[in-house]
């Protein structure tokens, strides 16, 4: 059952970056966008008007890439579509927790990720693919890994950030490591923390990903809408 107020979810990027993440991202007229280093998302208002689509393309140049995330707008003619999917928004009800599902293996903890991490984290992403990362994302918020012989094999993170609530992202096990209730133990630990400081915790999951989708019901999260994902390309310089 989903209960709250969840209006700030129908606008995570948006809201994320007049809120909590300003600092990272740049903005003209309704437009706005990370910076390239931290994120690839931008966004306009679901009214989005072409005055709003010449501002996005101002902030991120011609020939750049524009990932709209779930923004239900759609640019003006010259835009290059460059991909689509379908997926969903999940949310943990209001005053509930989730229930971890499984015990750490001997010999890994959970520990927090810092600068130092991020060679291992793009490295574990690119071998996982658990959605975008860049060199600066970890600057979203906490990010938390699992180690085993002091190797990187396991991590989730903080992404959007509108107000009140905190997505959970970035989450991927190694594939030598899975089925080991690691990522149930990362998401766990992060609920906690996002619990602690008063927001709700949400997350995006792509419909494909059934498996993620089970685990992440079988914790307590249950669907609040579809979503499609797009991404396009802004126009080249006349």
């Amino acid at each position: 059952m989903v209960s709250g107020d969840t209006s700030a979810l129908d606008d995570p990027v948006g809201e994320s970056l007049r809120g909590p993440h300003a600092r990272l991202g740049r903005r003209l007229g309704r437009a706005a966008t990370y910076l390239p280093h931290v994120a690839t998302f931008s966004a306009v208002p679901a009214d989005a008007d072409e005055a709003d689509w010449a501002c996005l393309a101002r902030l991120l140049g011609p020939g750049a890439f524009a990932d709209m995330f779930s923004c239900p707008a759609l640019p003006p003619a010259g835009w290059e579509p460059v991909f689509t999917l379908e997926g969903r928004q999940m949310i943990l009800p209001a005053g509930s927790r989730p229930a971890a599902l499984a015990r750490g293996a001997a010999g890994t903890d959970v520990g927090a990720l810092g600068p130092a991490d991020v060679p291992e984290m793009l490295d574990l992403v690119a071998r996982t693919e658990p959605g975008p990362f860049r060199r600066g994302t970890r600057e979203l918020g906490t990010y938390l890994g699992i180690r085993e012989g002091g190797r990187l094999i396991a991590m989730a993170g903080e992404r959007l950030r509108p107000p009140g609530w905190t997505e959970i992202s970035a989450v991927c096990t190694a594939p030598e490591a899975r089925g080991r209730g690691h990522a149930a133990r990362l998401v766990d630990a992060l609920v906690a923390r996002v619990l602690a400081r008063g927001d709700r915790p949400f997350l995006h999951v792509a419909e494909a990903n059934t498996g993620a989708a089970a685990l992440y019901e079988r914790l307590g999260f249950v669907s609040r809408r579809r979503v499609t994902f797009r991404g396009f390309r802004t126009p080249d310089a006349a």
